[in-house]
This record gives structure tokens, C-alpha cells and sequence, in this order.
């Protein structure tokens, strides 16, 4: 990030390094199964670099990014004899109390700026180019609330890598060559009890996300007998190494709906990282010691993705299939 200056040059499409933002869009579609639609998805794909300029270009300070992900059904669409070493559709998790469940994705698009409207104007743009083609599963808008905290009342992302340690945790290396540099992507949508959370007395909510709520510090709950939401998202292997991810989670919400969220989405150089800390919160560690946030956030969607480099993606594309 340290070589790229923001004042003078749009960030690139699939930048998953670029910086946290204040407003995102999230939208996750399915792609019809006509060759025609498969071949314009594939030009909307082949010019996201260009659309981004085009729309970030009107303020440079807005820095507009967007990241295409590609589910695993419509990347054996594109490409059969190539894919993702890890890359297999959500699994849904069925804990003895709650349950994430898979939901259908054939493209995630995650645009990131400053400013809202500028995400609104590439999502209005981008979804006029694919057409009828393709049918929305889910889109949702959200904001950064105050000092980066969840509608919960907590800073979301403290334990986000920064500096040398992003490339490493959220970006696959020489383990996966041709697909170096690209990243898996879990998305969920989950909305918050906030009336059951609120009756929730403070200590305990501290007790559950294993953080002060005020000054965000980190709360030492190793010889505690029920594990926080910290520490279940803690993710070790059996050399006791520790393997990071990339959040950039959004709160959204409706209050006239009484509908309030945090939009999940992980990025990180190995699937099974994400698929091992959502199994430790859905089961429990031990089993039945489930991640006690989710008797207050129910998610509501669940799907996996790869997010390759902006010149992979391009080369997937103009290398399809006509048929």
C-alpha cells in the first residue's frame, strides 16, 4: 500500500488491500445459464477496472474500489480444467443451538469509498451493464459507525493485519501459483436482537465478545470455563501458530424496520481458516460451548467466493467459453 498515492491514482479494481472505508455496498447474484449472459457477465468483469476509474475518477479522495468474487459454480462455467486449490461452495454449520446456512452466489461484488454515493452510482452502472441476466440474492448498504464499532456497541476489526502481516493472512501465496495473490471470501448476513442485547448487563456483554466496550481492550479469558467470540474467532494449528484474516465487516440497519446488522466478510489467504472459526463458533469448544454472540446475531446468508488479481480475473474472462 506504502507505493500507491491515493491523490492522483483511482485504486485498481480487486485491491483487497485498500483502506477500510465509510460506506460500502455488498452484492451477492446469480448468473443465469444462457451463453449469452455468461458472455456479457464476462465483459462487465473484463472492464471492472475501467468502470471503477471511470465512476472514481469524478473524486479521487472518495477512493472507490470494488472486488469481484467468484462462486465455485460459475468458475467451472468459466474455467473447468483450473480452479482455487480450496475454493468449494459455503457449507452450511448445524451447531446443537444455532445454524449458518448456505446461501446461493454465483458473484459477490464488494464496492468500498468514502462516499456513499459513489458506491451508489458503480452499483447503479454495474447492474444496468449485466443485465437481466443476472438476479440479485442480496445487496446491502452499510456505513462506518462512529470510531469502527457494530451495532452492538463494540469496535469490530481491532485484530485486522496491517502492514506485512495483510499479504500473508489474506492473500494466497506460492502454495497456490497460479492463483497467487487473490484471496477466499466468506460473506454473512447477520441481524442483531438489539432489544434482548441492550437488557444484556454490560460485564456480560463483555464476557461475550471478550473486549472492554468502552476502551476496546482485550479481555484474558483463557481460564475462563465458556470462551468469548475473541477467542473462538482465534484461529491456532497445532504448533501453536496463529492464522489471521481480513475483516472489513459493515454495520447496516432499518430502524423504521427495526432490522440492524453486521455484514461479515473475511478475506484470507486459506479457506479452511475461516471454515475452522465459524465451525468453533457454530459447535462450540468445547462442542456445545457455542460462541455466545449468536443468541443474539442470527445470520441470514452464507456464501464462499475467490477474489482472484485484477490481471487473473481479466485472463478467466477472455479465456471463457463461448458456450
Amino acid at each position: 500500500m506504502s507505493g500507491k498515492n491515493w491523490d492522483r491514482v483511482p485504486i485498481d479494481a480487486q485491491s483487497i488491500d485498500a483502506p477500510l472505508s465509510m460506506a460500502a455496498v455488498f452484492l451477492v447474484v446469480t448468473v443465469a445459464n444462457e451463453a449469452s449472459t455468461l458472455a456479457k457477465v464476462c465483459s462487465v468483469l473484463d472492464g471492472l477496472d475501467d468502470l471503477v476509474k471511470t465512476v472514481g475518477f469524478r473524486d479521487l479522495s472518495g477512493r472507490l474500489s470494488c472486488i469481484a468474487g467468484i462462486g465455485r459454480a460459475l468458475w467451472d462455467r468459466l474455467r473447468q480444467d483450473k480452479r482455487p486449490k480450496e475454493l468449494k461452495p459455503f457449507a452450511p454449520i448445524q451447531g446443537a443451538v444455532h445454524a449458518a446456512p448456505a446461501t446461493p452466489g454465483d458473484l459477490l461484488f464488494h464496492i468500498r469509498s468514502e462516499r456513499p454515493d459513489l458506491c451508489f452510482e458503480f452499483e447503479r452502472i454495474l447492474l444496468d451493464s449485466l443485465g437481466d441476466g443476472v438476479t440479485m440474492v442480496d445487496e446491502v448498504s452499510g456505513f462506518r459507525y462512529f470510531d469502527a464499532r457494530d451495532l452492538l456497541g463494540f469496535v469490530d476489526g481491532t485484530a485486522n493485519p496491517t502492514g506485512l502481516d495483510l499479504p500473508a493472512s489474506a492473500l494466497v501465496g506460492d502454495e497456490d501459483d497460479d492463483f497467487a495473490g487473490g484471496s477466499y471470501v466468506v460473506v454473512q448476513k447477520y441481524l442483531h436482537d438489539l432489544r434482548a442485547w441492550k437488557q444484556t448487563p454490560t460485564p456480560v456483554q463483555e464476557e461475550i465478545i471478550g473486549r472492554t466496550k468502552i476502551d476496546n481492550i482485550e479481555i484474558d479469558d483463557d481460564d475462563a470455563p465458556r470462551k468469548s467470540h475473541k477467542s473462538l474467532a482465534t484461529i491456532t494449528d497445532a504448533d501453536g501458530n496463529e492464522y489471521d484474516i481480513l475483516r472489513d465487516n459493515m454495520p447496516f440497519g432499518r430502524p423504521g424496520h427495526q432490522e440492524f446488522g453486521t455484514y461479515f466478510i473475511g478475506y484470507s489467504r486459506y479457506l479452511w481458516v475461516i471454515e475452522k472459526m465459524l465451525q468453533r463458533m457454530y459447535v462450540g469448544d468445547p462442542p456445545g460451548a457455542y460462541d455466545r454472540l449468536l443468541d443474539f446475531s442470527t445470520p441470514h446468508t452464507g456464501a464462499t467466493f475467490f477474489a482472484p488479481t485484477r490481471s487473473t480475473l481479466q485472463m478467466l474472462v477472455q479465456a471463457a467459453p463461448e458456450k
